[in-house]
């Protein structure tokens, strides 16, 4: 392929196919060509798209027609199998969603379509995006590109291994708890949540309807802006859709990257979030301190916040996400549409319906519903969930103090680096205090960045930096972003991902 290589950015790309240097069909086949070589170590995805060369010699055709064009007209992509697909199976990492393709496209995959983006397949997760490690996953785990032996991040890893792993230049993610976050502060990429209701949920699987985001995992911050133009925006089929206009994100990235960009933005670093006894891995603790000195070194001012019901984030996570989960997956009962498992010699709806769920439904996904049955049943209402939206609507005021102080608030992406594949899975608590820096964004509905801030020195692993915005204020996030990213690239003399010791 000439013009340009499998590592470079997805605007890279789109710049070298609006120069001519490269075709779609090229970037396409050497993309295929590349998750045939190494996505059997990696498993990132779980459906490779066989139309993908032809929806890309599309997208050839509508840039020599100059019809619609888009800057990422003809860029590969993956897609979350979270995410419903019209010609693509869509099983939200679960054998009850076996083989099930879909009879429309999810809002977003539809954006991404009409912008010519190429669909290059689906990418595993853990089922119905219920975990921090893919591990959950039916169909096994995916594997992260820096060290086959460890996590790529949850529920979201397939898209950010296969970003990672250069099985795709961008890639589209759902964010429930941290799911597009930390996968990317542990492989090494960009992921972004937008505010809640910024971009369409319709098409997207459903996990918890108060909390779900569709967003961009991607290489650059540059990137994730360009995607999240494509895939914001108002979505008449989405109730929760906010139907303000919104600024280019691309264009708030490419601010970022000049000189003065953050002199005077007020950076709140959260003081519950950033000690070494409550759990922060110490060399993930340097390189976000080290972070926040190149930044305050470009004129930033740095501002220690207190958000003291922070800490009770994840007790209340795991008392909403069960709940509406146990409501949302009330829906795959063998009877509409999915897998359908018959008792031997028959049996009533209910018996079909309890085979069928039973054989369908994996070990977490159990555990979550018969949770959220419970938190939701008569006499304990009150005592779970309600307490639990009580404590969210504390952390949502713990937002609304600290953004009177600073512009942003800044936190490590995730606790510690990648740990081993099989080290947690049998400790859900401890599964669960990997997203201890991310579930606040979701219960609060405010939009988060992560992006890379270097290698762990005890053991080589990409370490992420999150910052946080008021709701609405997506576009802050790309600005300060890109500019710790041009700082950071600088400082490491190229980009972080050219630096993995596997399947670089």
């Amino acid at each position: 392929m000439s013009g340009v290589g499998l590592t470079a950015s997805a605007s890279a790309m789109a710049d070298a196919l609006a120069a001519g240097e490269v075709t779609s069909v090229e970037l396409t086949q050497a993309h295929l060509d590349r998750i045939a070589a190494v996505d059997g170590d990696v498993h990132a995805y779980l459906h490779v798209n066989a139309a993908a060369l032809e929806a890309a010699a599309a997208a050839d055709a509508r840039r020599a027609a100059g019809d619609g064009v888009h800057p990422l007209t003809g860029v590969p992509i993956a897609i979350k199998d979270v995410l419903c697909t019209i010609d693509m199976p869509s099983t939200a990492g679960s054998k009850i969603l076996e083989g099930w393709v879909p009879p429309y496209d999810a809002t977003t995959v539809a954006r991404v379509r009409a912008a010519g983006m190429v669909p290059l397949g689906k990418t595993n997760m853990d089922e119905f995006a219920m975990g921090s490690s893919t591990e959950y996953s039916a169909w096994g785990p995916t594997h992260n590109p820096w060290d086959l032996e460890r996590i790529p991040g949850g529920s979201g890893g397939g898209s950010a291994a296969a970003v990672a792993a250069f099985e795709a230049p961008i890639a589209l993610g759902s964010d429930t708890g941290g799911s597009i976050r930390q996968p990317g502060a542990v492989t090494g990429t960009v992921g972004v949540k937008p505010t809640y209701g910024g971009v369409s949920r319709y098409g997207a699987i459903a996990l918890a309807s108060s909390l779900d985001q569709v967003g961009p995992v991607t290489r650059t911050v540059l990137d994730a802006g360009l995607l999240h133009d494509v895939i914001g925006g108002h979505d008449p089929r989405d109730s929760t859709s906010i139907p303000d206009a919104w600024p280019s994100f691309a264009e708030a990235a490419r601010a970022g990257t000049r000189e003065g960009s953050v002199k005077g933005l007020r950076i709140g670093v959260v003081e519950e979030m950033s000690r070494e006894e409550q759990g922060f891995q110490p060399g993930v603790l340097q390189r976000f301190r080290e972070s926040l000195e190149l930044l305050e070194r470009q004129g930033a001012e740095l501002v220690e916040v207190n958000a003291p019901h922070f800490r009770y984030a994840i007790a209340a996570y795991y008392l909403i996400l069960p709940a509406e989960a146990s409501s949302n997956l009330a829906k795959f009962d063998s009877v509409r549409f999915g897998m359908r498992v018959t008792p031997p010699g028959g049996g009533t709806v209910e018996e079909v319906m309890a085979a069928t769920r039973e054989a369908g439904f994996g070990p977490e996904v159990k555990r979550r519903v018969i949770l959220g049955t419970y938190a939701l049943s008569a006499g304990y209402y009150d005592a779970y969930y309600g307490s639990a939206q009580k404590v969210r609507t504390l952390i949502q005021r713990d937002f609304g103090s600290a953004f009177e102080r600073c512009d942003v608030l800044a936190t490590p992406s995730a606790p510690t680096t990648a740990f081993k594949i099989g080290e947690k899975v049998d400790d859900p608590l401890a599964m669960y205090l990997n997203d201890l820096t991310t579930i606040p964004a979701n219960l609060a509905g405010v939009p988060g960045i992560s992006l890379p801030s270097g290698l762990a020195p005890e053991d080589g692993l990409p370490v992420g930096i999150q910052f946080m915005a008021p709701a609405r204020q997506d576009a802050r996030l790309y600005t300060v972003g890109a500019a710790l990213e041009q700082a950071l690239v600088d400082a490491w003399g190229g980009p972080l991902l050219n630096r993995a010791p596997v399947l670089a």
